[in-house]
């Protein structure tokens, strides 16, 4: 008996989910699975994700490419972060920095332009990514795929819990408020608010019907439609109405980048995640430094466990901070990043007792989603897609919200991250697989894994990791285990770390921060391959769900 079974749907909205499966249902593979999964994700839950944002995806089709011949796998990633306007100066917010976030993935300038309104947005790749995914190695017809979005546009979803408490959390980490993010513009106000002025509540039906016209002139003449027809036009016209930097042309000329995974191995598995941008370079590298330590022996969350992840996870950080950003304008050293020497370096220094220093002045927040799919035939798709801080931006007529990812530049010229125009910033995010390679592509897989969460998804991906690996735990209490972060020089810890644990942290000189939630760091999602079939979970920090047809 094969161990995919019917194949398995994970993802942070239940009816995006089921979308999912209805594509595998209908005789679709993973990618069609993912791809109606990602377009009904951007309906359901508007603020993490939709057609106007960016994200990266790992691609393992070891029947290869539907109606090719030669069967030859298929294992690929696509990025499509979103890309800074060619109007865009290196200085033209250096005068206005205020300061950084602490966790080291965003950028505070005087005025919030960075954040929220028409300067704030990126070239959005989430849409031509979707297309060129699906129409490239899906089975169904891209009008098929996109329907169900269609559907939930126009017929309306019941707000969710988790949707409702994004709008009224308020402002974070210096950021903008956002509930006027979601009142920025007349368009979004008629979505989002009702006829009082009031935000809409829990359980009540939100419907978009802009947003099902132009998913259905979507559905009809693809992502063209967006990028250089009809839509573009009227983006256009509204960016240069309202001070915006995204033109037609920073449409046009917008590609997404195929490419190989970035690899490491770890206890034997091949460990399949993405390259730069992406931070997969991070999960990498701390599981390079990790295989150096017997983590089953130390237990789950002891003192010393915390303090050897958290040290790695810090390393890690200020690795990324100083070497990594967009490949075509940064030289990203990732074969001394990945190599042995260092590992075996950084983690003779964390035997040793040496701590790393993170650098701040002073990150990304965690409004994004995430799906993992694996078919029958075994065909998986990981795909992390976002808005990152969403820019409140509605344009009248099209019912969607675009990024707003200028945020996450640095304002300081010279820097890994720094503003230029076409350029692409850094994120965690770290669509990520496991693989056996003692066994045949079709059925080498064994897990497929990846996170929303902003900075800390290579945090909670990493934990996720070590559970199932290091720990044997089965995929929900590897996913449901309480977690940790280090991405400064202070280890933040969800609520239910013993108290027992942080005061011997506190006590050794470590800032400890603790988080008032029991589910922090990431809402990792997860499936994995078992001899006796799937087992998948959606974090339970999350309105998520695993489902099989």
């Amino acid at each position: 008996m094969s161990p995919f079974g019917t194949g398995m749907v994970v993802a942070a909205q239940p009816e995006a989910v089921e979308a999912g499966v209805d594509a595998l249902r209908a005789g679709g593979n993973a990618v069609d699975a993912a791809v109606a999964c990602a377009l009904v994700a951007g309906v359901v839950d508007p603020q993490m994700c939709g057609i106007a944002g960016f994200g990266s995806a790992q691609l393992f089709l070891p029947a290869g490419r539907p109606g090719a011949d030669s069967g030859e796998t298929v294992h690929t990633c696509v990025d499509f972060h979103g890309t800074s306007p060619a109007a865009v100066r290196p200085d033209m917010w250096e005068h206005l920095l205020v300061g950084e976030t602490r966790d080291g993935f965003g950028f505070i300038i005087d005025g919030n332009v960075n954040d929220v309104g028409y300067q704030s947005i990126t070239t959005p790749g989430s849409l031509l990514a979707y297309h060129e995914a699906q129409t490239r190695y899906g089975r169904l017809d891209w009008a098929d795929v996109v329907a169900p979005a269609i559907a939930w546009a126009a017929d309306g979803f019941a707000i969710r819990p988790s949707v409702s408490h994004w709008w009224q959390e308020g402002a974070t980490l210096g950021r903008a408020d956002n509930v006027g993010r979601l009142a920025h513009t007349p368009a979004g106000r008629r979505i989002y608010f009702d006829e009082n002025g009031s935000l809409r509540r829990i359980g009540e039906t939100l419907r978009n019907p802009d947003l099902a016209r132009t998913l259905t002139r979507i559905a009809e003449g693809g992502a063209d439609e967006f990028y250089r027809g009809g839509i573009a036009a009227e983006i256009d016209a509204d960016m240069a109405a309202n001070g915006g930097l995204l033109t037609a042309t920073d449409l046009d000329g917008y590609r997404t980048v195929w490419g190989d995974p970035l690899r490491t191995t770890y206890r034997g598995l091949e460990v399949a995640t993405n390259q730069p941008p992406g931070g997969g370079v991070m999960v990498a590298e701390m599981l390079n430094i990790l295989g150096h330590f017997d983590l089953g022996t130390m237990g789950h969350n002891s003192i010393e466990y915390v303090r050897t992840v958290a040290e790695a996870m810090k390393w890690a950080t200020a690795d990324k901070d100083a070497h990594v950003g967009d490949p075509a304008f940064v030289d990203v050293p990732l074969d001394w990043l990945l190599s042995t020497d260092h590992a075996a370096e950084l983690a003779q220094r964390i035997t040793a007792g040496e701590r790393a220093h993170v650098d701040r002045m002073a990150g990304e927040p965690p409004d994004t989603t995430h799906v993992c799919v694996v078919d029958a035939d075994g065909n998986a798709m990981s795909m992390t897609h976002s808005l990152g801080m969403p820019s409140g931006v509605v344009t009248e007529g099209l019912g969607f919200m675009y990024n707003g990812c200028m945020g996450v530049f640095d304002p300081r010229p010279g820097r890994p991250g720094s503003l230029a125009p076409g350029k692409r910033r850094f994120t965690s995010l770290c669509p990520t697989l496991l693989l056996d390679r003692g066994l045949p592509d079709g059925e080498a897989l064994r897990f497929v894994v990846g996170a929303p969460g902003g900075t800390q998804i290579a945090m909670g991906v990493l934990q996720v990791i070590l559970n199932v690996v290091d720990l044997n735990m089965p995929v929900l209490e590897a996913i449901s285990a309480p977690r940790f972060s280090a991405t400064s020089d202070a280890i933040d810890v969800c609520n239910r770390i013993p108290r027992s644990v942080t005061r011997e942290l506190e006590a050794d000189g470590y800032e400890v921060v603790r988080w008032p939630g029991s589910y922090e760091f990431a809402r990792v999602h997860a499936i994995a391959v078992e001899p006796s079939g799937l087992s998948g979970a959606a974090d339970p920090g999350g309105d998520g769900m695993a489902l099989t047809p």
